[in-house]
Parts: structure tokens; sequence; C-alpha cells
């Protein structure tokens, strides 16, 4: 099993994750992966599909005949039209229900998940040291925040170390996007500067 300080650091990096790339995105994805599985709501989703085309197609259709000159024609077609739409309407009514119940559970399990199991944490393990600090180190009053609320003094508490986590977590990330966001740069920058030599030349 997990130590206390690899599964703070881990629920730390999951909640990081899951606010840098944005609850919707995941969910959406979580969505269409869930699409994929031999499920009915994979069955009516593609069913969905089937009808949208034969509405576009019976609507091109229409279109392109003329109400007047063949309106027995444009009739049929207009009632088939009518009748697909109706159908596509209600199949997209009962796919948006079964999508809403969907994310209802995606976010209930994501919070118990992550916010939801450090809140458990740390109060399960408020008076569990998640490690010990060298003796004479520190100062007493530094030790006594170390350990606060509950910890041991001369221990490091669970609620600090999630403190440190999240912090760390946070800094890791903004250093490693900056690096990306200025290596994205300089390719473009790069890219941009091969035509010029050449239009120089």
């Amino acid at each position: 099993m997990l130590s206390l300080i690899l599964t703070v650091l881990f629920v730390h990096v999951a909640i990081y994750l899951i606010n840098t790339i944005g609850a919707t995105t995941i969910d959406n994805l979580l969505w269409l992966l869930y699409l994929k599985l031999p499920t009915s709501t994979s069955r009516n989703a593609r069913e969905q599909q089937r009808m949208k085309r034969e509405v576009l197609q019976l609507k091109r259709e229409m279109n392109s005949t003329s109400s007047q000159d063949e309106f027995a024609k444009w009739a049929k077609l207009r009632r088939r039209h009518d009748k697909s739409m109706e159908e596509y309407e209600a199949m997209n009514k009962s796919i948006s229900s079964q999508k809403s119940s969907f994310d209802w559970t995606v976010k209930i399990a994501r919070w118990l998940s992550t916010t939801g199991l450090k809140i458990f944490l740390q109060f399960w393990y408020s008076k569990t040291p998640v490690f010990a600090l060298p003796a004479g180190w520190l100062p007493y009053a530094v030790e006594w925040i170390l350990s606060f609320p509950r910890a041991p003094l001369g221990h490091v508490s669970i609620q600090v170390w999630s403190n440190v986590c999240a912090t760390a977590i946070a800094v890791a990330g903004e250093i490693i996007g900056g690096v990306i966001a200025q290596a994205i740069g300089e390719k473009q920058k790069e890219a941009q500067s091969v035509p010029e030599k050449k239009a120089q030349q």
C-alpha cells in the first residue's frame, strides 16, 4: 500500500491536473469513451447520428425540389422530414438526459476521489505524523507550526504536508508551463524566420 506521503502527493497531483485541464473537458472525454462501450446509450447515440444524417439528407432533397413545380414530391419529402425530425428530437432529449445523469455521476466520483479523499485523509490521519524531523534542527516554534494541528511535536502533520504538496505542484506546473510556452514560441520564431531568410537570399 502507498505511504501517506505519496498518497497525499498523488491526490494533489490529480486535483492539479483536473483544475488545469478542466473538469468539463474531462467530462466530455469520459462521455466519448463511454459511448465507445457496448451499451444501450452508445447504440442510441449511433442511432441519433444516423437520424441526424437522414434529416439533413431529406432537408437537402427538399431544398433541391421545387415546391411549385413538383409539389407532390416536395410534400412527401416534407412529411418524411418532419417525421424524422420529430424522432431525432425525441432521441436527442433522451441522449441529453442520459448525458446529464452521466455528468452528475462523474462529478460525484471525481469529487470523492480527489477533494473528498483529501478531506478524509486530513481528518482520519490528523494525529498521525507524516514524517519525523531531525531532532534539534529547528526551533520549537517552527516544530510546533509543522506539527499543527494535532501531530506530535517534532513531526510534520498531514495538513502541513498537504499544503506543501499543493504549493510545490502549483509552482512546478507553472515552471513546466512556462518552459513549454517558451519552447513553442522559439519554434514558431524559427518557422517564421526560415521563409524570411529564403526571401533575402
